[in-house]
């Protein structure tokens, strides 16, 4: 019988999780992990901040260094792919070597969704989602320097702050009309849009650009005939799945590679993982959850669907983001627009609260993280909770 062999394709979270999911959950035989990037699997949520603010900016490796030799994984960095052929069950790099695998997860993750009408400006327009875009984006960052952010999404704004705590001067355009408006509730993006308003960034919502030019200065002008003029523009609208390869294999992908609740494909044999990943509804319509937890929780569901094993447990989603010395961490359904307040946003701390039917179904804590542990149960848990208990700062949290 021929040797069971399992390749990842993707050094981000996903795919570095993956392996250590197989690994933990008893895959003992031949692990392979092909990286187009020359790094070990490093975090990216520090890339919009600490690797921009830190004096000595160092990356976070998701595992340490010595873990993939102590658990015989063959890394294969900095490599491109050229093709995997589901017949034969092999992949080719572009420089011809081969390699044969058993399964294959595909964690690609995803690009910067493009934007021609700024691209074309050159070296001075910048996109953030490897190290190397961080470490060019620092150069830029300096004192007294106009930067324009184009997106006002979680990374847009993760950036203004940055940038604004590098003593730049920050502009961001948002065609919205608010501030986050994907996946924070109204009275969070009215906090956001303040502190940043607060800080000296100027925030044009409803707003986008229908004009850009490179000279001495970058010359962005607005559909209202506004010119701003900016050192750099940084943009952040949206991605595009890193999905030729399944594409090219004949797999079912729509900006992203389709799957089901297993992260299986439609070849049993081939899986997928991480922002590349559509999930597939009960109701038929596609979902792609793009955090660092759905990473992680994807990567354990696929390592357990290869082995044969029951999926792992999810409870209510979460994901977090930091502006300037504020954390924020939202949990469960952020839809809705009836929010309830536990202590004071104008002094940085509070928790906002969703109920549906007296059920706690979502909640977005600002510089709360010791709550967070008892909000998730609590969400978890379905039971009825008191809008006055949850909004009295006097009662526990662990205590409902």
């Amino acid at each position: 019988m021929s040797e069971h062999i399992i390749a990842i394709i993707g050094g981000g979270q996903a795919g570095a999780m993956a392996a250590a999911a197989l690994r933990q959950q008893g895959f003992n035989g031949p692990l392979h992990l092909f990286s187009d990037e020359a790094h070990l699997p490093y975090e990216r949520p520090p890339l919009s901040k600490a690797m921009l603010l830190d004096e000595n900016p160092q990356l976070q490796p998701v595992l340490p260094a010595s873990w993939w030799q102590e658990h015989n994984v063959q890394l294969h960095l900095g490599v491109t792919l050229r093709e995997i052929d589901r017949a034969s069950r092999t992949l080719t790099l572009t420089d011809g070597q081969t390699y044969r695998w058993s399964q294959l997860l595909l964690a690609t993750g995803a690009a910067a969704r493009p934007l021609p009408l700024l691209d074309k400006l050159g070296e001075r327009c910048f996109t953030l989602r490897h190290a190397g875009d961080a470490e060019r984006l620092r150069d830029v960052l300096q004192p007294g320097k106009a930067i324009a952010i184009v997106g006002a999404g979680t990374i847009g704004l993760e950036l203004a702050a940055s940038a604004t705590q590098r003593g730049c001067q920050v502009t961001v355009v948002e065609m919205a009309s608010s501030v986050m408006g994907r996946n924070a509730p109204a009275p969070v993006r009215d906090y956001l849009l303040a502190r940043h308003q607060q800080a000296g960034v100027r925030v044009l919502l409803n707003s986008s650009i229908e004009h850009a030019e490179a000279g001495e200065f970058l010359s962005l002008t607005l559909q209202n005939g506004e010119t701003l003029l900016a050192d750099a523009v940084i943009y952040g609208i949206g991605i595009v799945a890193n999905d030729a390869l399944a594409r090219d294999a004949g797999l079912e992908a729509a900006n992203g590679i389709i799957v089901d609740t297993a992260c299986s494909t439609a070849d049993p044999a081939i899986f997928a993982a991480g922002d590349v990943a559509l999930t597939r509804q009960p109701d038929g319509s596609l979902r792609r959850i793009e955090s660092w937890e759905n990473a992680n929780l994807q990567a354990q569901t696929a390592a357990a669907a290869m082995l044969n094993l029951p999926p792992p447990a999810a409870g209510p989603s979460w994901f977090w983001t930091d502006q300037y010395s504020d954390n924020l961490q939202f949990i469960g359904d952020m839809h809705g627009d009836s929010w309830l307040c536990r202590g004071d946003p104008n002094a940085h701390q509070a928790i906002w609260f969703q109920l549906r039917e007296g059920v706690l179904v979502g909640a977005v804590a600002l510089n709360n993280g010791r709550d967070v542990r008892v909000l998730r149960k609590l969400i978890q848990s379905g039971r009825s909770v008191s809008e006055t208990a949850l909004c009295d700062e006097s009662v526990a949290l662990k205590s409902l």
